[in-house]
């Protein structure tokens, strides 16, 4: 076990602050926030395919800069969060940002932005994880408690009726993530797409007119890390 001073430079709460009250101020009704940001970076730092930031920048960012100091420190935190993720992988040292929403009981952890950053992530390599997740159900397997958590939240829909997971569940598939993420890493390396694979994808991702987006999301609350 890496002793945590030894740890990967991550953000220290007053970056995460820093970042989480750009995103508040500069995105619109569906745009990831600062949990969702970071599952789009998970699903990326665990998929088959490297993605550069001039593909993944556009999920996260939707203004202008006021001026360049702050778009060379927005940049600066993003690439820091994305590049702390890999590192946190390495040493078990990873947990998911996650959302707060209020509820009756007051407020409750939530998942739901951080599963649909995931699958946003996932998106940008749609054809290589639907075509390996049709083929093998390891990795199907593999990413079933992320999954259970975005079909609970109604990010992902199912083919078949779910129950609601119980309080209990919920918990138990988000202690889950971190596992969940190395394990889909190590699929990835021991099974990295084929040639074939990535042609299928990139024929796929010829542009389309009728792409009609993503419905947004309702979410409120403070991010949690």
């Amino acid at each position: 076990m890496t002793a945590k001073t030894e740890w990967p430079s991550s953000l220290d709460d007053n970056e995460l602050d820093e970042l989480d009250r750009y995103l508040r101020a500069h995105t619109g009704e569906g745009d990831l926030l600062l949990d969702g940001v970071h599952g789009l970076l998970s699903a990326l730092a665990v998929g088959p395919l490297l993605v550069l930031p001039d593909e993944w920048l556009p999920e996260v960012l939707h203004e202008p800069f006021a001026d360049e100091g702050e778009g060379n420190r927005v940049l600066a935190l993003l690439a820091k969060l994305n590049d702390s993720i890999v590192a946190e992988l390495e040493v078990d040292a990873y947990e998911p940002i996650l959302g707060e929403v209020e509820m009756e009981g007051g407020p409750m952890l939530s998942a739901a932005g951080w599963c649909e950053g995931f699958s946003r992530g996932i998106d940008l390599r749609a054809g290589l994880w639907e075509g390996r997740l049709a083929e093998d159900p390891q990795l199907m397997e593999l990413l079933g408690p992320v999954m259970a958590l975005a079909v609970d939240e109604g990010i992902l829909s199912a083919d078949t009726e779910f129950e609601k997971l119980s309080d209990d569940e919920y918990d138990e598939c988000l202690a889950q993530v971190p596992a969940v993420l190395g394990a889909v890493n190590q699929y990835w390396q021991a099974k990295p797409a084929t040639e074939a694979e990535v042609e299928a994808m990139v024929r796929q991702q010829q542009p389309t007119d009728d792409d009609d987006g993503n419905p947004p999301r309702q979410r409120s609350g403070h991010w949690v890390h």
